[in-house]
């Protein structure tokens, strides 16, 4: 099963990185495949807003919709994604915030996936392995967008080994 995991040190809060991933109705604004996004449902679990979501992939002819649960957890700075339906064996994804100061954090993501088809795991495979390295940089870019870009007061040499700029 593909699993894709990263970390990286961004030179945005933990609470604005969280916002803007927690955003997910303005995905298909900024993130590769992401054709389109709407929200089912909206509900509130132990304290943690928990929304239910229909994601449309594109990529030249193919198209794929899925239905994923996005449990929101602002206390403990995750995301958690699980499957519902759609074209997927399994999905899921988690994504987690841990603050370095009151202008940088840690991300992690995690990603791991398999299509229910062999012939659609063969087309789409290399393009969501391709996708997904390129998520990482499509939320801090638009971390940057709608926060600034903080260069100024980020020092990548801080970071820990493993972590990017």
């Amino acid at each position: 099963m593909p699993e894709y995991v990263t970390s990286r040190r961004v030179k945005h809060s933990a609470q604005n990185m969280f916002d803007l991933v927690a955003d997910v109705e303005c995905y298909p604004d900024f993130v590769p495949l992401c054709a389109a996004l709407r929200i089912l449902r909206r509900d509130e679990e132990n304290g943690d807003n928990v929304i239910t979501a229909r994601m449309t992939i594109a990529y030249k002819l193919i198209r794929e919709s899925f239905t994923t649960r996005v449990r929101l957890e602002r206390d403990k700075r995750r995301i958690l994604v699980s499957y519902i339906d759609g074209p997927f064996k399994y999905l899921e994804n988690n994504w987690s915030f841990e603050p370095v100061d009151a202008d940088r954090c840690d991300i992690g993501f995690r990603l791991s996936y398999e299509f229910r088809s062999r012939i659609l795991q063969t087309v789409m495979g290399a393009v969501f392995d391709q996708a997904f390295r390129k998520f990482a940089d499509a939320f801090e870019a638009r971390a940057d967008e709608i926060y600034g870009d903080g260069s100024a007061d980020f020092d990548p040499s801080t970071a820990p080994a493993g972590y990017r700029s």
